[in-house]
């Protein structure tokens, strides 16, 4: 048996293809099953079933379409009254596929009715195990996703799920976590590439403190997580449209001047270095990188028309592909060109990008106010004396609280520092964005909290 690892590092999330011989088995595949489709295709094998390990939250599933696509049998944890077909499976159901034998263990905590497989051999020896939410590598699945009235519950039930796989798995077991590559699915961040585990029965917090401590160090330690999560649990329980990823339709200079005057979303793809040498007033600025479909997510107004600019096809098709991945479907349009091209009359705008020791030279001599977009834990961690700290999720409501003048706005790397400075950005205000890691505030003499 071989597994295949199928990566989406902007989600940070992983799906699998595991194969035996002819037969293939997915388990948790994304939205774009079109990367699923060609790696069974390289492995010359036909896919027999498609599993879940629980109805995704931050996610959009591509399990049903692929299913529908292959013919194949689509798995599903029982409990969750779904708008389609599927086989329901429970604790102790075993999955056969031929050479391929999957067992189902109930394992809530990420979610109630989460499950994991385990990966037998046809003499019933453990493999691997795919736990989804459940154990990940030096940490477990998030258990606030469903609201506060459930977290409690969950996190005592995500404690005892992840110590019933270590009692019931040999120490040599490999294991595949959907989450805890960089998703805010994770509780904390997790720790390496592979694990096994007899190696998480000595890192993992479910296995190495008392149900309490667990209990109260997780719930103490949440933090928050991107609003379009609350629209991925109903999409995946009614059942997902069929996925498009064809390019949007072209959109002329004078339509997308038409769209930012009238206050729609209009957001330029462009590397933030780029966006701040020039841009048109009025859109913002997310760089297509690993962090684009996140923070895009997790400011977007659900359901308003969205239009792309970018500078060539492949860069709005790529945008499209992440943007499915959590169900924005409709996109209103792209604009594709180098940026003077598409100004439609008016000028380019365009503001400064620093570093920290720029900021460290200004600072004493001149009124200016830095803003720090971080999380409020980061910010209580370590932040500049002085700095004003609104998150990036809660800008578009709090700017009208900046004050006039000079903003030097900052984060931990530059990049949700470059969204806030294009959302703050106007004719009447200095915009400078530090495209710079905290970590060098140390080698500046600013005065920093602990």
């Amino acid at each position: 048996m071989d597994v295949s690892i199928i990566e989406t590092s902007s989600l940070g999330d992983r799906s699998y293809l595991v194969t035996d011989g002819a037969v293939g088995v997915v388990l948790d595949p994304q939205r774009d099953i079109d990367r699923v489709l060609a790696l069974a295709h390289d492995r010359d094998v036909r896919i027999t079933h498609v599993l879940e390990t629980h109805i995704h939250n931050d996610y959009v599933t591509g399990g049903l379409e692929l299913a529908r696509t292959t013919g194949a049998e689509y798995v599903v944890p029982t409990g969750d009254d779904v708008g389609y077909q599927r086989r329901a499976v429970g604790d102790g159901d075993l999955i056969d596929a031929g050479p391929i034998q999957l067992q189902v263990m109930h394992t809530p905590g990420h979610t109630h009715h989460h499950v994991s497989y385990v990966l037998r051999d046809t003499a019933g020896t453990p493999h691997a195990v795919f736990t989804g939410g459940s154990m990940l590598f030096g940490t477990t699945g998030r258990t606030d996703l469903l609201g506060d009235d459930h977290t409690r519950e969950l996190t005592h039930a995500q404690y005892h799920s992840v110590r019933r796989l270590a009692d019931a798995l040999p120490a040599d077991t490999k294991i595949y976590p959907t989450h805890g590559f960089g998703s805010f699915c994770a509780a904390t961040p997790a720790s390496g590439d592979s694990s096994t585990v007899g190696e998480q029965r000595t890192t993992n917090p479910a296995l190495t403190q008392d149900e309490q401590s667990y209990v109260d160090e997780l719930i103490a330690g949440l933090s928050e997580y991107p609003a379009y999560y609350a629209h991925m649990g109903v999409i995946n329980t009614q059942g997902p449209p069929p996925v498009d990823l064809s390019l949007p339709a072209p959109v002329d200079p004078d339509e997308l001047r038409r769209r930012i005057d009238a206050g729609e979303w209009v957001v330029d793809l462009r590397e933030r270095t780029a966006f701040a040498a020039g841009h048109l007033g009025g859109t913002l600025g997310f760089e297509l990188s690993d962090s684009f479909v996140t923070y895009l997510g997790w400011l977007y107004q659900w359901g308003a028309p969205l239009t792309l600019i970018g500078e060539n096809e492949d860069q709005v098709n790529d945008a499209r592909r992440e943007l499915v991945r959590i169900g924005i479907d409709d996109l209103a349009g792209a604009a594709v060109g180098e940026i003077h091209t598409l100004v439609a009359g008016t000028e380019l705008r365009s503001y400064r990008v620093a570093d920290f020791p720029a900021l460290a030279e200004r600072l004493p001599e001149h009124d200016i106010t830095v803003l720090d977009v971080r999380q409020r834990n980061e910010y209580d961690s370590s932040h500049i004396d002085g700095a004003i700290n609104i998150p990036l999720q809660e800008l578009a409501d709090r700017q009208g609280t900046l004050p006039d003048g000079e903003i030097w706005v900052h984060c931990a790397s530059g990049y949700r520092s470059s969204i806030a400075a294009s959302m703050i950005d106007r004719p009447d205000r200095t915009t400078v964005l530090i495209n710079d890691d905290y970590g060098n505030v140390k080698d500046t003499d600013i005065t920093s909290t602990t």
